[in-house]
């Protein structure tokens, strides 16, 4: 906070007093729909919605990153809650709030331990898998409330009421935004009211309530919505710590994924700045206050960040501001929210899920990599499947297995001379020359412990394929580091090469990599020697073969 506060200038107090009203009002239904999907009552989304802004502000990075409840978020915590205690016990609030104060202090913990770079281990493929399976899996979660009984059954004037608010809401996320510009707004403040339609439609449908006797008909509002601020809570159950360390650990990590996700797409519209071990002391943070206050587990929300960019925020100061409006809006009467109907909680969940339903990932992955599209595949059923916690594992399983089995498989190209030049190409794309007593290969990653067989069956190969090779020249131009096992490959590939008259050479080491071999006894060993340029190496070669030089044999 105080690097912004720093920088803060009058002009920038109205894009975020404009940004902290709009977000207040989207937030308002949209945090008590939340509640829902977590099994929590609909006030503990506005709790939600207090305090984590305010701490975010304090230690996040993100100019424009709104915190709060969020869809996926809330299917998990209800997922690792449900079985612990009966849904709308003390217990499952306490345990809920717990599961808040284990996800921030993983956050917390990892911020301190610089872990960041923890982002980069779930693919894109597998995170619009597990989106798309998560959306599925609450919209499916929202059609008893939607039809006011369990599908196919249904109750009649609730599923009137659901079907309704659908209608009106899906119309007004598609063409509010065009009416409202035909009527003489802006584009941008058009569009804003455009995201303001589920707000609309859930004032509208409390109004019905009691002005058509809706209740009356067997329509199931959401009760009393007790008034005043949430209590601070530090209430925690000794005995579930267990249960919910590892499930704390899985949220924390989506938490950091999705805010992460979120917040550079809107950083990197304004060239601001975003880093990622203040994001997870922000989001840490934002977490523990949200146990303080009696919430569940939040994150930044991609919609709700995007509403509050494009309503002008220029600061966190426009997160302090809805944060405001929200606790103003508990300590005025609160009789009005608990005439918000079921039905239509429900229609303003499924509709905002079905926004996370985006299958372009899958068909640039089906295009460009088959196994991108696998893993996204086995994600999201993984997800309807097993549920979200099997499925966050095993997408976090998939990526690192993907990794590891690409890693394990390096391209190696046999290199040719492009004529009447110093540029050796791979000998399957392009016309170039090569000579039978040199064997050029270029290995095109890093040399592990993992791939080193891979690389030394295929060096074998090409020298059966090559009997007249009498030089193998190792070209690493793409090798960054060579691990202690590969060392040792390297040694036992010169001794293999020597005892066969085959002499082995390598050509373009990067410098690091040439520290890390002159520490060891390779230079040495090697039968050859260790070459600037590849070119220079097949010259030197050639020029001792027709000089009847055994030089470096």
């Amino acid at each position: 906070m105080l690097h912004w506060l720093r920088q803060y200038r009058r002009a920038m107090l109205p894009g975020d007093m404009s940004a902290g009203i709009v977000v207040a009002m989207m937030m308002i239904p949209q945090g008590m729909a939340y509640a829902l999907v977590a099994g929590l009552p609909p006030v503990a989304g506005i709790y939600a919605s207090i305090l984590p802004p305010l701490a975010y502000a304090l230690f996040g990075s993100s100019m424009t990153q709104s915190v709060g409840p969020m869809a996926i978020v809330s299917l998990m915590t209800a997922a690792v809650i449900a079985p612990l205690a009966p849904a709308g016990s003390a217990l499952y609030g306490v345990l809920a709030a717990q599961l808040a104060l284990v996800a921030g202090v993983v956050l917390l913990v990892c911020g301190a331990l610089r872990m960041g770079f923890l982002a980069n281990f779930f693919s894109r493929p597998v995170m619009s898998g597990f989106t798309v399976g998560s959306a599925i899996v609450i919209a499916g979660g929202q059609l008893k409330p939607l039809l006011g009984a369990s599908f196919p059954q249904f109750h009649t004037p609730s599923a009137v009421l659901g079907g309704v608010s659908l209608l009106l809401l899906l119309l007004g996320k598609r063409y509010l935004a065009r009416l409202l510009q035909r009527c003489g707004l802006s584009a941008a403040h058009a569009d804003l009211g455009g995201r303001l339609a589920p707000m609309l439609v859930v004032l509208a449908a409390t109004a019905a309530m009691p002005l058509l006797g809706l209740q009356a008909l067997g329509i199931h509002a959401t009760g009393a919505v007790p008034s005043g601020l949430p209590e601070l809570n530090l209430a925690t159950s000794s005995s579930h710590w267990r249960a919910l360390l590892q499930p704390g650990l899985l949220i924390g990590f989506i938490v950091f994924l999705m805010s992460m996700s979120a917040a550079q797409t809107l950083a990197l519209k304004r060239n601001e700045k975003l880093v990622s071990n203040q994001e997870l002391f922000g989001l840490g943070a934002a977490n523990v206050a949200s146990m303080v206050s009696g919430g569940f587990p939040v994150t930044g929300s991609i919609s709700r960040s995007a509403v509050n960019f494009s309503a002008g925020a220029n600061t966190p100061l426009a997160s302090v501001i809805t944060a405001v409006l929200l606790a103003a809006a508990l300590v005025a009467p609160t009789g009005w929210l608990a005439l918000l109907p079921l039905p239509t909680l429900a229609a303003t969940i499924i509709v905002a899920v079905l926004g996370m339903l985006e299958f372009d990932t899958l068909r640039m992955a089906w295009r460009y990599d088959r196994g991108d599209a696998a893993a996204w595949a086995v994600t999201a059923a993984g997800v309807l499947a097993l549920g979200v916690e099997a499925g966050v594992v095993i997408g976090v399983l998939l990526s690192m297995g993907t990794l590891i089995w690409r890693a394990s498989r390096p391209h190696i190209a046999v290199l040719g001379r492009i004529a009447g030049s110093e540029h050796f190409r791979n000998i399957e794309r392009y016309a170039a020359q090569t000579q039978s007593d040199i064997l050029v290969l270029r290995i095109d990653a890093n040399l592990f412990f993992g791939n080193v067989e891979a690389v030394s069956e295929r060096i074998e190969e090409e020298l059966r394929t090559h009997p007249s090779a009498r030089h193998v020249v190792l070209v690493m131009t793409a090798v960054s580091s060579i691990d202690t096992t590969a060392l040792f490959a390297l040694s036992e590939w010169n001794a293999s090469m020597r005892r066969r008259g085959v002499c082995m050479h390598l050509a373009e080491v990067k410098g690091p990599v040439m520290d890390r071999l002159r520490e060891s006894d390779l230079p040495a060993q090697l039968s050859g020697p260790i070459f600037l340029s590849t070119a220079m190496a097949c010259n030197a070669l050639q020029e001792c073969r027709e000089g009847g030089v055994a030089e470096y044999i």
